[in-house]
C-alpha cells in the first residue's frame, strides 16, 4: 500500500500559524493512519518557523517571496520547509499528498494574494509546488473524494499488477 503525505494540521496537530489545527474527521483518514500509511509534516514548522507565528503570504511566486504581515522576509524558512517536505515524500515513496488549502506552503490551487486582505489568487504554496514539480499529485481537504478515488485506483492497480511503483 502506498503512503500518503499529509499536512500535520489536518491530522489535528496544533501547528497552524495561530497555534490551532484544521483536523479532518474522516473515517478513511483514520483507517489510513491506523494502517501506517500517513506521513505527517508541517512544512512551515519543518522550515524552522515557531508556533504560533505571524500570518504569512506570498508577495510573489516567481521569484518566491514570502513575508509576514509585518513585512519580515520568511522566504528562507518556507524554502527550507518545502525542501524537507519533498525529501520526506521521496524517502517514503508517497503516491500523493493531502495538504491544507490556501496555505502559503500547502495550497495546491490557490493561495492568498499577499495583501493580507483575504483575497485568493491562482497558484500553489511553496511546498505544494515543489511536490507537484516532482510529479507528486497534491490534493486539499476540499478534494477528499478525488484523493480517495486516486488512492483506491493506485491500490487496485498495484493489486492487479497493472503497474508497479517502478513504472
Amino acid at each position: 500500500m502506498d503512503k500518503i503525505l499529509v499536512s500535520a494540521c489536518l491530522m489535528g496537530e496544533k501547528v497552524r500559524y495561530d497555534g490551532n489545527h484544521n483536523a479532518l474527521n474522516h473515517p478513511l483518514l483514520q483507517r489510513w493512519q491506523d494502517q501506517g500509511r500517513l506521513i505527517r509534516i508541517c512544512p512551515e514548522s519543518a522550515g524552522g518557523l515557531p508556533t504560533p507565528r505571524p500570518p504569512a503570504e506570498a508577495q510573489s511566486q516567481f521569484p518566491i517571496h514570502i513575508t509576514s504581515r509585518q513585512g519580515d522576509d520568511l522566504t528562507p524558512e518556507f524554502l527550507q520547509g518545502a525542501e524537507l517536505t519533498l525529501e520526506l515524500a521521496k524517502a517514503n515513496q508517497v503516491c500523493c499528498a493531502l495538504m491544507k488549502a490556501k496555505s502559503p506552503s500547502c495550497g495546491n490551487n490557490e493561495i492568498y494574494d499577499g495583501n493580507f486582505s483575504g483575497t485568493l489568487t491562482k497558484g500553489s504554496g511553496v511546498a505544494a509546488a515543489e511536490l507537484i514539480r516532482s510529479g507528486i499529485p497534491v490534493f486539499n481537504e476540499t478534494q477528499i473524494d478525488q484523493l480517495i478515488e486516486f488512492v483506491n485506483d493506485m491500490d487496485t492497480n498495484l493489486k492487479d499488477g497493472t503497474f508497479t511503483s517502478d513504472d
